[in-house]
C-alpha cells in the first residue's frame, strides 16, 4: 500500500531489522515507537509501533525521515 508520505508494510516484512526506540522514551510502555534503518534491502527507514511490534510499519525515504528528525530538533511541532 502506498500512502502520500510513504509505503505501509508489516513489521516482519523487515526480517533482520534492528528496531531502536529513542532513549528519552523510557519503560513506561507509553506512546513510543520504533526506526530501523533499512536502506540496505528496503532503501529508507521504517517506523512502527512500539506497543505492537508485529503490526503495520511506515516505510520513509531517508530524505524524508531525516528532514522530520531535523524538524523535531528544531522544535517545530511544540504545541503552545
Amino acid at each position: 500500500m502506498t500512502t502520500k508520505t510513504g509505503h505501509v508494510f508489516m513489521a516482519p516484512d523487515f526480517e533482520g531489522a534492528a528496531w531502536r526506540k529513542s532513549k528519552y522514551s523510557g519503560d513506561s510502555q507509553g506512546q513510543c515507537f520504533e526506526c530501523a534503518d533499512v536502506t540496505a534491502t528496503h532503501n529508507g527507514v521504517a517506523v512502527r509501533d512500539s506497543k505492537d511490534p508485529q503490526g503495520p510499519a511506515l516505510l520513509f525515504t531517508t530524505e524524508a525521515f531525516t528532514g522530520f528528525i531535523e524538524a523535531v530538533s528544531r522544535n517545530e511541532f511544540t504545541q503552545p
